[in-house]
């Protein structure tokens, strides 16, 4: 499991293709490997991989699986990529975020990014099957940092980020550019809420689900966003 806070940002510096896999040599920032052991799990840009060996200088170096690979931003890494990381959380660890799997649902595409002074906001273009799960003051993780979506259009498929200096210098926000993918992981607590609630419905209604669905639309809403009431609020 991790809390969702970034601890630094790694580079890659090898890239080695094996068969059915990859492997990518990282180094860390000082102190970060300190006591990492083999088989030990390290989320990078928001995927939980394992350590398969350690090296000198702050180094080590993980497998990652094709699958993998196509799922997630990190078949797009090259050598010199920066990428968020953050060690599993230890027993008794304070959650500062929110509990993290790292197991990467989708990619999203940065859409637009603009600067406010003080502000760096981001906006994620999202598939729409995934939107449901999205909602204003929820929790979603982006590249492994657990964060507050600001708002959200579920008709456009979009959400926006709003990060301040500290997340900037912490991680590898401030070098995406429209265009780029990100790795998203639903807060699964919402997953549930959501999934319950469409299943309670659907299983109380049955034919007239279609019904209530068009109603909600024709008014700018979803069946999805019933269950907003229910979910644990972020403050």
């Amino acid at each position: 499991m991790f809390t969702g806070i970034v601890q630094g940002v790694a580079q890659v510096t090898r890239i080695t293709d094996k068969p059915g896999l990859r492997s990518f040599t990282l180094r860390f920032p000082e102190c970060f490997t300190q006591g990492l052991e083999l088989g030990a799990s390290v989320a990078c840009d928001g995927v939980c991989l394992t350590v398969t060996a350690v090296g000198p200088e702050g180094e080590a170096e993980f497998d990652v699986m094709q699958q993998s690979l196509g799922l997630t931003t990190l078949g797009s890494l090259v050598e010199g990529s920066l990428i968020n990381v953050e060690r599993a959380a230890r027993d008794g660890a304070e959650i500062g975020g929110h509990p993290l799997s790292g197991h990467v649902d989708f990619t999203a595409q940065l859409a637009e990014v603009r600067q406010p002074e003080n502000n760096h906001v981001l906006r994620l273009a999202v598939p729409q099957r995934w939107m449901r799960y999205v909602f204003a003051k929820g929790y979603i993780a982006v590249n492994g940092a657990s964060l507050t979506v600001a708002e959200c259009n579920r008709q456009e498929g979009w959400f926006e980020l709003w990060l301040i200096p500290e997340t900037l210098r912490m991680t590898t926000f401030s070098h995406k550019k429209p265009g780029d993918a990100l790795n998203i992981e639903i807060d699964r607590a919402t997953q549930v809420f959501v999934d319950t609630v469409r299943e309670a419905l659907d299983e109380r209604l049955g034919p007239l689900l279609p019904a209530l669905e068009a109603l909600l639309k024709a008014q700018g809403s979803t069946v999805d966003e019933l269950a907003q009431p229910m979910l644990p609020r972020q403050a």
